[in-house]
C-alpha cells in the first residue's frame, strides 16, 4: 500500500460477509451430507429407524440454516458464491 492509502472498511459489512462465508461453508457441507445420506438410503442396506432418523436430521439442519440466513439477513442465493467459468459453488434446485 503507499502512503497516504486508505481502506475504507465497515464493519458491519465485514461481519455481515464473514458470517456468509461461514454460512456458505456450512451449507456445503449439509448438502455434501444430504447427497451422501440419500446415496446410502438407495443403497438399500439401512433399517427404516435409521432412514427416519436421516430424514429428520437432514430436515433440521435445512430448517436451522434458514434459521441462521433469516437472523443475519441473508438469503440462500447470497451462499451462492460466483466462481465464473466453473458456474456456482452450490447447485442450484
Amino acid at each position: 500500500m503507499t502512503d497516504g492509502a486508505r481502506v475504507d472498511l465497515d464493519s458491519e459489512k465485514v461481519g455481515r460477509d464473514l458470517v456468509a462465508l461461514v454460512l456458505t461453508v456450512v451449507e456445503l457441507l449439509r448438502q455434501l451430507m444430504e447427497r451422501q445420506a440419500i446415496r446410502r438410503v438407495e443403497q438399500g442396506d439401512l433399517s427404516d429407524a435409521k432412514v427416519d432418523e436421516i430424514g429428520t436430521t437432514l430436515m433440521l439442519l435445512d430448517q436451522r440454516m434458514r434459521e441462521l440466513c433469516e437472523q443475519h439477513g441473508l438469503s440462500p442465493d447470497d451462499l451462492n458464491l460466483d466462481l465464473g467459468p466453473l458456474g456456482s459453488l452450490l447447485p442450484r434446485d
